[in-house]
């Protein structure tokens, strides 16, 4: 199943501990601050396409800064066809 974070830099402390637990290795700190003067979390690039929706990042956060996605694909009778959408997890 593949999986999709969105992370609130403005919120994000950058403290890591999303970085840590990822087992994909789908998060970074970034180089560049928030308005705030922290290095927040961010996906990292590439990897970010191995993400698999676990969503271990967005429990772990303490500052609830990590939204994570998961596809989400229906179930297909004969001769349907059916699109997978992202869903949110509830972490």
């Amino acid at each position: 199943m593949a999986g999709k974070i969105i992370i609130d830099t403005e919120r994000c402390k950058g403290c890591g501990l999303c970085v840590t637990v990822c087992p994909k290795g789908c998060i970074i700190i970034s180089k560049h601050s928030n308005k705030s003067g922290y290095f927040p979390a961010e996906p990292a690039g590439p990897a970010k396409a191995d993400c698999t929706g676990c969503a271990m990042c967005a429990i772990i956060c303490p500052d609830i800064a990590i939204e994570v996605f998961c596809e989400n694909k229906p179930r297909q009778g004969p001769g349907q066809k059916g699109k997978p959408n992202l869903i949110k997890e509830k972490a």
